[in-house]
């Protein structure tokens, strides 16, 4: 059983890794303009964005560590989804916004398959747009937590 100076600890240590990602998502962000549908990309061109997907992905799954620990130190039981999970983040004032959060899973999960142009440009439209927004509540309303 874990006693809750360990949780803190967790707590404490996945909160550094969740800043570290997200600021390489924001590195990645500073580089790179709005993706564009009917241009053809260089291999050259295509590393930034491909640098942020896989930040993106890191810091989605830092988020979820986070929050995972965060259910076990608050919560008598714990969810048992991640649905759940982002549910009960979202009650707890962690997360803003559910269903982009199951869209932000989604994409993570859907990333490494190859799409058509138009679904490449919407993935990019919203990891630089609503889903940067989302992760940038969730961590600003982490920084605040107090254990």
């Amino acid at each position: 059983m874990m006693n809750n100076r360990n949780f803190e600890i967790l707590l404490s240590e996945s909160k550094a890794k969740i800043d570290n990602a997200f600021a390489l998502v924001e590195a990645s962000l500073s580089k790179i303009e709005k993706y564009k549908l009917n241009y053809t990309y260089s291999f050259e061109e295509l590393e930034p964005y491909d640098a942020l997907t896989g930040r993106f992905i890191r810091c989605v799954e830092m988020f979820a560590k986070y929050f995972k620990t965060y259910d076990s130190y608050k919560s008598i039981v714990q969810a048992l989804t991640y649905r759940d999970l982002i549910n009960v983040m979202e009650k707890s004032g962690l997360v803003a916004n559910t269903p982009v959060w199951m869209d932000m899973r989604d994409v993570r999960n859907r990333i490494v398959h190859d799409y058509l142009p138009e679904q490449t440009k919407d993935m990019f439209d919203r990891i630089m747009g609503e889903f940067y927004d989302q992760l940038k509540f969730s961590k600003n309303k982490i920084e605040m937590e107090i254990y």
